[in-house]
């Protein structure tokens, strides 16, 4: 009597556990917020110092967050908008007497790349862009496969002290570069 009545309390949760959706205890995304985009490791910023192109070129952030400019040295990129690197170049000439009243520019050629993993075509790297949802992502992956859990995603995400944080996020959940994507698999 006490055998059959086991058996059938472990098939019962068993049963119940594969019920439960995969992700489901995730904290949702936080809302994207409008604010300027932080550079980091692996972006390609261009540069362009006003009438010296020896000092213009294409420029990808080092694990460092830094970029090495010809005679004006190492910056530090990371974590900053395109407009504080814009004044740290000019700074930095100013300091090294290049430019009496230096000007330059820097712009995002290419981001750092999102990671689609799971049940997905063709699991990978792929370039960033910038509008890019959970679904686009899944997109460029070749789409989901028959397995996947279609109606929501996990996006791992650096968060601002550094550390990786996992979230549960729809499909029009907006994309940052760096992200990781995984689409689950259906438990049955």
């Amino acid at each position: 009597m006490r055998m059959p009545r086991l058996l059938g309390t472990m098939l019962l949760t068993t049963a119940l556990a594969a019920c439960v959706s995969p992700g489901a205890n995730l904290a949702p995304l936080p809302e994207a917020t409008q604010s300027a985009y932080r550079l980091g490791p692996e972006d390609q910023v261009r540069v362009t110092v006003f009438n010296d192109p020896r000092l213009t070129g294409e420029f990808r952030i080092s694990d460092a967050g830094t970029i090495a400019l010809p005679l004006v040295g190492t910056i530090q990129a990371a974590g900053r908008t395109t407009t504080e690197v814009e004044r740290a170049v000019e700074q930095e000439m100013r300091q090294k007497n290049l430019f009496r009243d230096p000007s330059a520019a820097v712009q995002v050629v290419n981001y750092r790349p999102v990671f689609v993993l799971g049940q997905v075509e063709r699991s990978g790297q792929f370039p960033y862009q910038p509008g890019m949802t959970a679904l686009t992502g899944v997109a460029v992956a070749g789409g989901f496969n028959y397995r996947a859990v279609r109606d929501y995603v996990s996006v791992t995400r650096i968060n601002a002290d550094g550390r990786p944080m996992e979230y549960r996020a729809g499909r029009e959940a907006l994309l940052q570069p760096g992200d990781v994507v995984t689409v689950f698999e259906r438990r049955f």
